[in-house]
């Protein structure tokens, strides 16, 4: 399992090694008619350069929260929270949009917020680039470039609404990359498709991070996303509580068969949230026992005579 960031202070850029993105007990407080809601609680995160990662988790869980924070379109209230070795706690509201510009792509959910209506896709895909530094020409070959990758190069001169929704979020994906971002993020991008069609979006994500060279954060509920990717990221109350991480072996016949292997996350103060799913399956309440091996530590659910006082 990737083992969880070293502390880092505020002032000290994170190395290559700590990750593409670095959350260090990151705390988000809403406050509104004297209500407080607190949606990140000291989540700690490690996204390393290069990969592709599903985070899921149920309504309120803090998802959205986080990215969020990650896009630059929140800040957090206590906490550090570093991608591509930008601290965003730090910055100024200049240096979010040329963060926003640079750094992170961000697809939403809807596929309505991601392009202009009235611009063909090659234009929404352009229109981020004109404030680079790259002549029109180079501009142009970029954007027929990212169309052709994702598969949509038919759709070049078609505006939104001449686009069914999968092609809308492959060309909001290559929108996104215009500016050669080091992190894309994706909030539901398959959430209002079908399945056949979600297979193409998350194939373009597959594309844009394999061939384009992002690290890709993607939040689903899709399973059939979630269950493709390596590392899949569970959040509960406002935390990371557990990861699943996947691999492929080959048997001696030469048949490849996908492995999964649950692990539980472990946070700065040793605290491990157990699966919901297996503590209920096993009645486990408000205790565990705990018996320390040589190289493990047993977990049981509580079986003292008081347990049901406590």
């Amino acid at each position: 399992m990737t083992e969880p960031a070293a502390h880092i202070p505020q002032d000290q850029a994170p190395t290559g090694a700590d990750g593409m993105i670095v959350c260090d007990r990151l705390v988000r407080i809403y406050s509104g008619q004297g209500i407080e809601v607190q949606a990140l609680q000291g989540l700690d995160l490690l996204i390393a350069e290069g990969e592709l990662t599903a985070l899921i988790g149920a309504a309120g869980s803090g998802k959205s929260t986080l990215m969020n924070i990650l896009a630059g379109l929140d800040t957090p209230t206590a906490g550090a929270v570093w991608v591509a070795g930008r601290n965003l706690g730090a910055m100024t509201a200049k240096d979010r949009l040329s963060y926003r510009r640079k750094v992170a792509g961000f697809i939403w959910q809807q596929t309505s917020r991601n392009l202009l209506p009235y611009l063909t896709a090659r234009q929404n895909v352009l229109l981020p680039m004109r404030l680079s530094s790259l002549g029109r020409r180079e501009q142009r070959r970029r954007a027929g470039l990212l169309l052709d990758t994702l598969g949509i190069t038919h759709c070049a001169d078609r505006t939104p609404d001449r686009m069914s929704g999968g092609e809308q979020q492959r060309a909001a994906i290559a929108t996104a990359l215009a500016n050669q971002p080091k992190v894309l993020l994706a909030d539901e991008p398959t959430g209002e498709l079908d399945s056949a069609t979600a297979r193409d979006v998350f194939a373009a994500l597959q594309t844009a991070n394999t061939e384009l060279g992002a690290t890709v954060l993607v939040v689903t509920h899709d399973s059939a996303v979630s269950s493709q990717v390596r590392r899949t990221i569970a959040m509960r109350d406002g935390k990371t509580s557990s990861e699943t991480i996947r691999h492929a072996a080959t048997d001696e016949r030469g048949q490849t068969t996908l492995h999964a292997r649950e692990y539980a996350t472990l946070d700065r103060a040793g605290r491990v949230q157990l699966p919901r799913a297996m503590t209920r399956r096993l009645g486990i309440r408000n205790r565990v026992e705990l018996q320390e091996e040589p190289d493990h530590i047993a977990v049981w659910p509580d079986q003292s005579p008081d347990q049901e006082q406590d």
